[in-house]
């Protein structure tokens, strides 16, 4: 635009245009809620269910259906982030899509070092978005989507607020089901089973304390998910203390002997699960400088069209894969809005 924006430093602004399947957010129907403007509230919700929902309007109670489907979408979507490492930075209602899309993520960022606390978002002093508190911000911001449909609902209060309430109190299940399922895969498991939580959450656990790389893990246990430990050094290397893994690792492949697929289906599974690739922030910030200092888009080319196809290994791209060296790590994202 030729204009200097002031974010973490003077930068040149541009106009950046969005497509997604709607904008319409949480803080939408918030604001005709807050007006009680109860028309333009019913106007609104019969507009998402005509556009987005269609089976909602078939419900005897089509705006209570409307409120379950956006739930399990959000419950879905929010387990994808954890299941990629992905923080969103900045989860307020007026950023949570009705159609249940990733927007309004500009200070976001996939981690490198797993650590549930880790943020990104330079206003995001308290760790209010942080990675670990993802799923239990997303469950606020749907009660807000509920108390804002209240009115539709049921002309009595009392009885809007029961059947909401019983809706809202399913979001916990339907997200554990749905990450449950995505780490089930990560891992190579197969069919749940009981003590897989408790696996899959021992290694969350280890990677923490052995600063392990989030991406790198996962997709390098791909390799290995066999009943040979001998080829885990890749793995292992990922941890401060390489024998944590070990440990961990020995329950992993007593529980591999319950999975009846042979190791290359296993492999071929866990590899659609696990992406090679992510947008680290140092690659990101590289492409930045080229395309501002140099006024050169061909390393912007090149990473998009490895991050096109994330979870296929690319011969020659193998440095997008890499975490950053000290000197590389970035520790804050900044909003660019």
């Amino acid at each position: 635009t030729g204009e200097q924006i002031m974010r973490e430093s003077h930068l040149p602004g541009a106009v950046l245009v969005r497509v997604a399947k709607s904008h319409v957010r949480v803080g939408t129907f918030q604001f005709f809620a807050a007006q009680r403007d109860v028309e333009a509230l019913r106007l609104l919700a019969d507009h998402v269910i005509a556009r987005h929902y269609p089976s909602a309007a078939e419900s005897d109670q089509p705006y209570l259906a409307l409120l379950d489907v956006v739930i399990d979408r959000q419950a879905s979507l929010v387990a994808h982030w954890q299941l990629v490492g992905f923080i969103h930075g900045v989860m307020n209602t007026d950023n949570t899509s009705i159609a249940g899309e990733t927007i309004d993520y500009g200070p976001c960022a996939f981690m490198d070092t797993f650590h549930p606390e880790t943020v990104y978002s330079s206003i995001d002093h308290m760790g209010r978005y942080a990675y670990r508190n993802q799923p239990p911000i997303a469950h606020w911001n749907l009660a807000g989507f509920a108390q804002a449909l209240l009115p539709l609902l049921d002309d009595d209060p009392d009885a809007a607020v029961a059947v909401a309430t019983e809706v809202i109190n399913t979001f916990q299940a339907r997200f554990e089901a749905h990450y449950g399922d995505g780490l089930q895969r990560k891992l190579g498991l197969g069919d749940s089973q009981s003590g897989d939580t408790d696996l899959a959450q021992a290694l969350l656990d280890c990677m923490a304390e052995n600063h392990a790389d989030f991406t790198l893990t996962f997709r390098r246990m791909c390799d290995v998910a066999t009943q040979d430990s001998q080829h885990d050094g890749p793995v292992r290397g990922l941890f401060e203390n390489p024998e944590a893994f070990d440990q961990w690792a020995v329950h992993w492949r007593r529980r591999l002997l319950a999975d009846n697929r042979s190791d290359s289906e296993r492999e071929a599974d866990m590899r659609q699960a696990n992406p090679a690739f992510i947008p680290r922030n140092h690659r990101v910030e590289e492409v930045i400088r080229a395309a501002e200092d140099d006024n050169d888009m061909a390393p912007f080319e090149k990473l998009l069209r490895v991050l096109a196809r994330p979870y296929d290994e690319q011969l020659g791209s193998e440095r997008y894969a890499t975490p950053p060296q000290p000197g590389e790590v970035v520790e804050q994202t900044f909003c660019g809005t």
